[in-house]
């Protein structure tokens, strides 16, 4: 069978699992099998199944998932990161000071949990009700936190960075290294379109806010465990102390103390905590397995290698196809969340980038932000539907993707930036090397 032939007929057979409703690690799971026959008779497909499906579970690399994961739910159902927003709003004495400090606890909250969605859900449940109580418009209100969410999966650590990491076989501490820098430069364009939008709107945003002033216990407390839990991912992990999968264990126990000890965290939170990360990795690991099944069948048949060469073969500029890339992924992002599109695609999509001369580290990052697109666009825009449920019937989807515009221009112009300027992300892991 001809590596076309297994290209077009695993993307044809997915399309249509998935139009059919079924959930995508089975329809992952269920393309590749009849290709998997052509391989090896039925007997011995089912037991290289299993093996797959065993081998990403017993991954030690992988038990960084679901403590990471383990540790934004205890921060999401404790007061560590609702206080993070208060401290943040607080601090922030100028106009617009709820939506600037909405943007420091989005960026907080991302140095100690890599989702996306938990971001999203536990700053915006506390900041939306309160900052339209305020007096700010609703578009602003959900744009902002719904953008703010994404800082979660670029700054470090980041799941998506770390699937990316797992997928391409790249250092994870380098890629959370890279991410360092074009995620402060993320935050200081997200404070400019506040700025901005205060400017040409300014009845969006109130004249004065009332805050009240903590004392010094209360802003240990509340600043506290996030730094401490920030520093042991960081410092154990760029130092060379602790691999990802120990810094993130190290981490998710240090959170549970925390967490019970000045975060209000209570037994039965604890419990659910427990429930939902083994939800999330019900889903993740079969996502894992069948991913790892469907790349098993591409690597194969050599799908990956021959799409490069035939895609070389028209001598187009890098810059081009990186583009094509970029275009693709933002156009697939609004039908697929960024976990989905990482196991399908990107085993066919990094030896590409790499024959065309860029760097894993890089495009690491790259990817990263364009699948932060993907969590904004509609109509599967994770995050925008966070938001609005949060929302309670304040807030219309419409208005959450229109507030999300301004801030999804800020995400590709630091597209640009890094395409301009390579070194936003590769001087950091050089300095560190």
């Amino acid at each position: 069978m001809e590596w076309y032939e297994v290209g077009i007929g695993l993307l044809a057979l997915l399309m249509l699992f998935i139009a059919f409703g079924l959930p995508i690690p089975f329809a992952l799971a269920a393309a590749s099998l009849p290709f998997l026959w052509q391989i090896q008779d039925f007997s011995t497909s089912l037991v290289s199944s299993e093996l797959k499906l065993w081998g990403v579970w017993i991954d030690y690399i992988l038990l960084a998932v679901p403590l990471f994961v383990f540790l934004g739910e205890l921060i999401g159902r404790s007061n560590i990161g609702p206080n993070l927003y208060k401290f943040m709003h607080q601090g922030v004495r100028v106009r617009g000071s709820a939506a600037y400090g909405s943007i420091g606890a989005c960026a907080g909250f991302g140095a100690v949990c890599g989702s996306s969605m938990v971001g999203a859900l536990t700053i915006g449940g506390v900041a939306l009700p309160e900052m339209i109580k305020l007096g700010y418009n609703r578009r602003l209100s959900s744009g902002v936190l719904a953008a703010g969410g994404t800082l979660s999966v670029l700054i470090p650590p980041s799941l998506i960075l770390l699937f990316y990491g797992i997928v391409t076989d790249q250092s994870i501490g380098e890629l959370f290294i890279a991410g360092i820098v074009p995620g402060i430069i993320l935050i200081s364009l997200f404070v400019l379109v506040v700025v901005v939008w205060g400017r040409l709107k300014p009845e969006d945003i109130p004249a004065s806010e009332s805050a009240m002033s903590m004392t010094i216990k209360q802003l240990s407390f509340t600043i506290g465990p996030i730094l401490l839990i920030g520093l042991v991912i960081t410092v154990s992990i760029y130092s060379g102390i602790a691999t990802p999968t120990e810094a993130a264990a190290v981490a998710a126990l240090l959170t549970v103390i925390l967490a019970f000890a000045v975060g209000g965290l209570s037994r039965a939170g604890f419990v659910e905590a427990l429930f939902a990360t083994m939800r999330t990795m019900g889903y993740l690991g079969l996502l894992l397995s069948a991913g790892v099944l469907f790349g098993f069948v591409l690597t194969y048949f050599r799908v990956p290698q021959q799409f490069t060469e035939l895609f070389l073969s028209f001598d187009l500029s890098p810059y081009l196809v990186l583009t094509i890339v970029l275009v693709f992924y933002i156009i697939l992002g609004m039908f697929l969340e960024p976990v989905s599109m990482t196991f399908i695609t990107l085993p066919t999509i990094f030896p590409l980038m790499h024959a065309a001369g860029f760097d894993l580290i890089w495009f690491g990052v790259v990817y990263t932000i364009t699948m932060e697109i993907a969590v904004l666009t509609p109509p599967v825009g994770l995050n925008l539907y966070v938001i609005q449920g949060i929302g309670r019937g304040s807030v219309s989807i419409g208005d959450v993707i229109i507030g999300c515009l301004p801030f999804i221009l800020a995400l590709v112009t630091l597209i640009a930036v890094l395409i301009l300027l390579p070194d936003t992300a590769l001087w950091l892991p050089g300095v560190m090397r």
